[in-house]
């Protein structure tokens, strides 16, 4: 996988902040959609220690969407995809039975239509119409 694309991808769709500050969950959180929880362990960051958690955040994502959609890492584009949902999902991702069967059948146009439908679709945005067009088409749009 491009971790690049992916690092410009992550980015662009949590912000980069090097001061600490509560999502819209109420957490705090630091640099690239590092959740700190509910307290603020740190207050600010340097750019290298963005970029340092980022890097071990996305490892992370790495694992959790080889844990929940392994079939799907073979494609570029939809892999990135899917890691960008577990970024952002945490375990969460793990309660989207529907779109994981789908990503399990290569179903691409039903997997795109059942991360349509869910609550963090409406949450995120159009974060979920880009992920979800990838996983669509296979393809950025």
């Amino acid at each position: 996988m491009d971790r690049a694309k992916l690092r410009e991808e992550l980015v662009r769709d949590e912000g980069l902040r090097l001061k600490a500050y509560k999502d819209s969950l109420d957490y705090w959180t630091i640099g690239v959609g590092h959740l700190l929880g509910t307290s603020a362990r740190m207050l600010e960051i340097t750019l290298a220690e963005a970029y340092a958690l980022l890097e071990a955040d996305i490892d992370e994502a790495i694992a959790r969407a080889r844990r929940y959609a392994p079939t799907v890492e073979g494609d570029e584009v939809r892999w990135r995809a899917v890691v960008n949902m577990a970024f952002n999902l945490g375990d969460k991702l793990g309660q989207f039975k529907r779109t994981l069967a789908a990503f399990a059948a290569a179903d691409w146009a039903n997997a795109a239509d059942y991360m349509l439908e869910s609550k963090w679709a409406r949450q995120v945005g159009a974060r979920a119409q880009r992920l979800s067009n990838m996983i669509r088409t296979g393809v950025v749009i």
